[in-house]
């Protein structure tokens, strides 16, 4: 009897372990506000702006381009909508990673996150960083190209600046997100804005583009797939949210709403 007690009593600690275990996580941090920027954010990157070129190429036809976007957006909404499904289903960060683990196991789950890690994710932020160096030097270089090197560095230095922001805290790297989505839903909504009152009151030639909206629709079906590659890498970064879903704040409401 002595024995069974004293084996009890250990086991107490024991017990208390595991639920302090069960316990950890990361903090949750994240409003409804912060997983909408982040989603805004992410959507809203180099895609939008590099984007629009390619589409219209490939397309041919401003009435072509216009069927890609929509049809792109219609996609990735979907997309969007299973993932909410699933974060709401799987309460962990990690995205598709914590998904396959769930569904495959672990040896498809790290395969999915290498890939991801090595070859997708490195591609991504080289392409928005080159673009927002792009950007950043033109003004100073209004008529000739910046030196040689300068938007590598550039490029590097952000993402070495960014890189250390996301691990020194949660919050920062919030607010400097919150930060940057307010500035590029400004930009868009001020070339939208500006589009908008030249379409209207500006000069005859600004509206030809719509008199045959689609004139010069390309007949060739690979050719108009590239349009909607382009289209797709602009909505890129639907499902981001998801591998931080772990640190909302209420995750079942704020999945679907953002």
């Amino acid at each position: 009897m002595t024995a069974s007690k004293n084996a009890a009593a250990e086991s107490e600690p024991l017990k208390e372990d595991l639920k302090e275990d069960e316990n950890v996580g990361l903090a949750k941090s994240l409003t409804l506000f912060n997983g909408v920027s982040i989603i805004i954010g992410c959507i809203i990157g180099s895609g939008i702006f590099v984007s629009p070129t390619g589409v219209q190429e490939k397309a041919g036809s401003v009435g072509l381009s216009l069927i890609v976007w929509t049809l792109s957006g219609a996609y990735c909404a979907i997309g969007a909508y299973c993932y909410a499904e699933l974060g709401t289903l799987i309460k962990k960060s990690g995205g598709d990673y914590a998904y396959i683990m769930e569904a495959f196991g672990p040896f498809l789950a790290f395969i999915r996150l290498w890939v991801e890690a090595i070859v997708v994710r490195p591609c991504t932020c080289t392409i928005v960083a080159l673009t927002f160096a792009i950007y950043m030097l033109r003004p100073f270089y209004p008529n000739c190209d910046a030196p040689d090197g300068s938007y590598v560095l550039f490029a590097s230095t952000l993402l070495i600046i960014l890189t250390a922001i996301n691990c020194l805290s949660v919050r920062l790297a919030t607010i400097v997100q919150d930060f940057f989505t307010v500035a590029k839903v400004f930009a868009l909504l001020l070339i939208i804005a500006t589009g908008a009152v030249l379409l209207c009151t500006g000069r005859p030639e600004y509206r030809e583009s719509f008199e045959n909206i689609f004139e010069n629709t390309t007949p060739d079906i690979g050719t108009a797939s590239l349009a909607f590659y382009s289209g797709l890498f602009a909505y890129q970064g639907w499902n981001y949210l998801n591998f931080i879903v772990e640190e909302l704040q209420n995750p079942r409401r704020f999945a679907f709403a953002c």
